[in-house]
């Protein structure tokens, strides 16, 4: 069965951006979760789990259709979670490198301005969901809003970086106060997971 990832970061290491029972809960419960459903899907409909989890984006049409909303809900919870881990971390606060960085100014005039149009993405988010950075091409890049746990992979992008607007991820440090929760995700955000991917094939070109 599929295995919950380590974090990159101890769970105190984002105080005060997320306190450190939140980060537990979100990861040890929330996440795990997710985890176990999907194991518990993939095994009652004999789904060999020895191919990567991201194949299943490619293969989810060959199980029952009464098993696929549930099977997608369930992977993106694992997936979009491993995601927003790599997209923050205290210490590894890597900025974006030149090739991504001269995707945002081309795309968005600026990183103030891509900062500034994530996060209205990210305000006018109805409901649960993430906000995305992805690749579309080689070096054609987007903000994306999805709602609940679907996952760009699941429409042929790359996802570089995200952040959750779960009301879990962040509802315990900023009560309804998404826009601080929003700035302070700024200070901590790392690219390095974004500019490993910006600058590698797709998983839509990988067999």
């Amino acid at each position: 069965m599929y295995q919950l990832n380590p974090l990159p970061f101890s769970y105190e290491e984002l105080e005060p951006f997320l306190k450190t029972h939140a980060i537990a809960l979100h990861y040890q419960k929330h996440q795990k979760n997710y985890l176990k459903k999907l194991n518990s899907l993939l095994v009652t409909n004999n789904y060999d789990i020895q191919k990567p989890i991201e194949n299943l984006y490619k293969t989810y049409n060959k199980f029952p259709t009464k098993v696929i909303p549930n099977l997608l809900f369930n992977l993106g919870g694992v997936i979009n979670h491993d995601l927003f881990w790599h997209s923050i971390n205290p210490h590894q606060k890597m900025p974006p490198n030149n090739l991504l960085l001269d995707s945002i100014n081309y795309y968005y005039k600026n990183m103030e301005n891509f900062k500034t149009q994530f996060n209205q993405e990210a305000l006018n988010l109805k409901g649960s969901g993430y906000v995305f950075l992805v690749k579309t091409s080689p070096k054609e890049i987007k903000i994306l809003s999805l709602p609940n746990q679907d996952s760009p992979l699941l429409y042929g992008y790359t996802p570089l970086l995200c952040i959750d607007m779960w009301e879990h991820a962040y509802y315990l440090n900023y009560q309804n106060n998404k826009q601080e929760y929003l700035d302070n995700f700024w200070d901590i955000v790392n690219f390095n997971y974004a500019n490993q991917f910006f600058t590698t094939e797709s998983f839509e070109s990988k067999s």
